[in-house]
């Protein structure tokens, strides 16, 4: 045996092509790769806010909310009723009011994860005006220390720069905790970003089934005859341009098809994958929902039992979602006007003001005033109200 007979034995040892009885049918697939929106600021806003409504109306509620609660203002000595902060929050600027003021900057922070104010005129005292700053044209400067030293305000192809080395600082930055980040705010919406994507695919999909008439698609058999086993390249373009012309979109709904030379179809109905999408998107919708910590219910979404009734879920909402994003974002309002006006004293909501909290807040007050231990300072101390002088303790 030679050298060349041996390499020609090995090649005869090569892998062994298995029989089957497809051998000639070519398996193919269109499902295709997974395809994510950006995850940037101005295409989350597009694709989770104005292209989507299960986030669109949780923005909506939480930001309408959280800005028509009525909100109190007090020191350790007395309550205001009148107060210039007061005044300069219900008339902030000549375009908007105290709502919609807060309704911008609450959905700057729900959309983005920052929210920055700016204090117009604000030489001596209280500013003159406050303006909410889009959150996607502003930029942090840090210093050598790692602390903001400046922020940039881009627009028009110019760049303002607003200096935080006054004592009262022009520019209030509130931010969401995020764990990655020192400088910029963790959005509600970079949580939701997959679940929105799986809901608007889901829709382009229920969309795209209405155009071919709430219908899915079938397959046309060609069974030629003489032998052949094909269509020509003309017969095949002929076959698609009558098909797009007459017979696909809700207008041709039902409209009879004329077959002819051996064509045959064959009508394909719904997998149980199909038939499960719907349950697909409403999963997804919750999973939105969730993120911005609205209960389900009162978006509409089926299928969510977690409350009772529409009572309880929204006194869910306004306590664990609305309440602590508003007490966080006035604690920071009066910290940084308190700055600028040289007073110490705290913006918080009225609750005994919130319908939603009626029962709740009528069964604590009925508790605190039936305590005949406690004085009636401690009494309005755990009714969040000033406490009295000495003269009024009992």
């Amino acid at each position: 045996m030679t050298v060349f007979d041996f390499f020609r034995k090995a090649e005869a040892a090569a892998p062994q092509q298995k029989a089957s009885a497809a051998g000639g049918v070519i398996a193919w697939q269109g499902a295709g790769r997974v395809a994510w929106s950006p995850r940037d600021t101005k295409s989350l806003t597009r694709t989770g806010f104005a292209g989507n409504p299960v986030g669109f109306r949780s923005v909506k509620m939480i930001a309408e909310a959280a800005a028509a609660l009525p909100l109190v203002l007090q020191d350790s000595a007395r309550r205001y009723e009148t107060h210039p902060a007061l005044t300069l929050l219900k008339h902030p600027n000549p375009a908007q009011g105290r709502a919609e003021l807060l309704e911008a900057l609450y959905g700057q922070l729900l959309l983005t994860g920052d929210a920055y104010i700016e204090a117009a005129g604000a030489d001596s005292g209280l500013p003159q005006e406050l303006h909410v700053l889009r959150s996607d044209r502003m930029s942090l400067v840090p210093g050598s220390d790692g602390w903001p030293v400046a922020y940039d305000y881009a627009v028009g192809g110019k760049t303002h720069r607003f200096h935080m080395a006054q004592e009262a600082p022009v520019i209030c930055h509130i931010r969401n905790f995020h764990p990655q980040d020192d400088h910029y705010g963790f959005s509600p919406m970079q949580a939701a970003a997959q679940a929105v994507d799986v809901h608007n695919s889901a829709s382009r999909w229920t969309k795209a089934l209405l155009d071919n008439a709430a219908r899915p698609s079938g397959a046309i058999v060609y069974r030629g005859a003489d032998g052949q086993s094909g269509l020509s390249a003309d017969q095949y373009d002929r076959l698609v341009s009558e098909m797009e012309a007459n017979y696909q979109g809700a207008r041709n709904a039902g409209r009879p098809m004329l077959l002819e030379g051996g064509l045959d179809w064959k009508p394909m109905g719904f997998s149980p994958s199909d038939m499960e999408f719907q349950k697909t998107k409403d999963a997804a919708a919750r999973e939105i929902a969730l993120a911005f910590g609205v209960p389900p219910m009162l978006l509409g979404i089926q299928g969510d039992a977690t409350y009772a009734n529409y009572q309880e879920a929204n006194r869910a909402f306004y306590r664990l979602t609305v309440l602590p994003l508003a007490a966080r974002v006035t604690a920071k309002l009066a910290d940084w006007i308190g700055q600028h006006s040289g007073e110490r004293f705290e913006l918080k909501p009225d609750l005994d003001q919130v319908p939603a909290l009626a029962a709740e807040r009528d069964g604590q007050w009925a508790r605190v005033s039936g305590a005949e231990f406690l004085t009636q300072a401690e009494k309005r101390v755990l009714l969040g109200l000033p406490a009295l002088g000495d003269a009024g303790d009992e």
